[in-house]
């Protein structure tokens, strides 16, 4: 099931960043006084009267200014309001009506998404329509007036996304498919790792359409496995891709992450870990989702008996947040190794599904304690009371402690490393959660 997008577009400095903070809820993108500060898309996931949606941070529309790097900015905004399900049009009440508010205006109508008007800024909301009324000439209906800043006005305006979000949709697969996302920057070879998973040897079953805007889901079967490769950049349409530059759109990542049981994170060998590629990365991590590091272009990089030795410690370095996720080396051009890919990815699979018996955790944990007691603090120390796996997809352990602010997190980290070392889950992140409990149970 795929989370709709929300994408906040507008001009430089109208407040995008400090309204897309309040509705996360947290600081996320930097805030400045200065235009243009916001250059890459920001992601977060957001709840209101029990919808979730993920909310997409623009940098501003400037149509006055030249260079790369404003063009850069115009051309992933727009390609943010293509792709998002609602728009978040941000204006400055202040100032009034810029002729950028009208380019920007113009975009999201030929757009086509469903878009609010807000007028932020607003210091006196004892005001009447005539103190936005020259914003009724962008044509996108009655301004929200908001204070970002001050918190005020945000939850109408919560309460207008919400109407205006699309219901969300299950996929009709059969119940033991996975569902792989193939994810990474441009030209790291996503296209050509795709052609050789759904080469001859596969049975393709058949082509569904999938949430991620004009991509289409490919079902294929390999033996008696199923799987469903979730088209991230659209790959297998290479014609109506209109930019170039842009083959790939990070909000599909996020859709395809969402939608996948398993993330083949794709990076090019040739030319090592970039910081987009831990950004998108960060993506799989965050989700819960198992992943596979997939190191491409193997067959470019000049070898001896250690190099591939070598680009596993750079890898895991530099993705240090990743160090469950197994890393294989391959070419998707020459299909070396490719054919494991899928091995590692039923493998990674069931790990992510494992569940583990809750005395058999509780007794790891109780090894666990006498191996290395909890720290303390001042006179008091962490007592572990009981533990029990509260789900999987990832596996999710629910521990219940005397004080959860006891907890500190490089005990929490050995406790990890302990149930790793005793149960595997290799490929997949854990999840801990902390409860309070007074009465002993063990």
């Amino acid at each position: 099931m795929t989370k709709p997008v929300v994408a906040i577009v507008g001009r430089p400095n109208v407040g995008k960043s400090t309204l897309f903070n309040r509705i996360v809820g947290g600081r996320v993108a930097i805030v400045e006084s200065q235009p243009g500060v916001t250059r890459d898309r920001l992601y977060q996931d957001a709840e209101w009267a029990g919808r979730s949606f993920a909310l997409v941070d623009t940098g501003g529309l400037d149509f006055q200014e030249s260079g790369e790097i404003t063009a850069g900015i115009r051309r992933q905004a727009e390609l943010a309001i293509a792709e998002s399900d609602a728009v978040l049009f941000v204006v400055d009440a202040r100032a009034g009506l810029n002729p950028d508010d009208e380019e920007v205006a113009s975009i999201i109508r030929r757009s086509g998404r469903p878009a609010i008007l807000v007028a932020n800024k607003v210091e006196n909301f004892d005001f009447n329509k005539n103190d936005t009324f020259d914003f009724y000439r962008l044509g996108l209906g009655d301004p929200i007036p908001v204070s970002a800043a001050e918190g005020l006005n945000t939850g109408d305006l919560l309460d207008r996304i919400v109407e205006l979000l699309p219901d969300t949709e299950e996929e009709d697969y059969p119940p033991d498919v996975i569902r792989i996302a193939v994810i990474g920057r441009p030209n790291v070879g996503k296209s050509s790792l795709v052609n050789a998973l759904l080469g001859e040897e596969r049975v393709i079953v058949s082509d569904i359409p999938g949430t991620t805007r004009d991509a289409v889901d490919t079902l294929f079967q390999l033996e008696d496995r199923h799987y469903v490769i979730i088209d991230t950049a659209g790959i297998r349409r290479k014609s109506r891709i209109e930019i170039p530059a842009e083959k790939y759109s990070v909000i599909r990542t996020l859709r395809a992450v969402d939608r996948c049981d398993v993330v083949l994170v794709m990076l090019d060998a040739s030319l090592g870990v970039t910081d987009q590629d831990k950004r998108i990365a960060g993506y799989a991590h965050e989700a819960g989702k198992a992943a596979v590091l997939v190191m491409n272009k193997w067959d470019l990089v000049e070898k001896d008996d250690r190099t591939m030795n070598r680009h596993t410690e750079k890898v895991r370095q530099e993705l240090s947040f990743m160090k469950y996720a197994p890393v294989i080396f391959i070419s998707a051009t020459t299909g070396r190794r490719v054919a494991k890919v899928l091995e590692l990815v039923d493998f990674v699979a069931e790990q992510h599904a494992t569940r583990i018996a809750t005395p058999d955790l509780n007794n790891l944990f109780k090894e666990a304690v006498m191996q290395t007691p909890p720290p303390t603090d001042k006179t008091r120390r962490l007592k572990i009371l009981y533990v029990t796996q509260g789900g999987v997809k990832p596996p999710k352990f629910i521990i219940f402690v005397n004080d959860p602010e006891l907890m500190h997190f490089s005990y929490l980290r050995y406790l990890e490393n302990q149930v790793r070392s005793a149960y595997g889950f290799e490929g997949t992140p854990i999840r801990f959660v902390l409860r309070k409990r007074t009465r002993e149970t063990v």
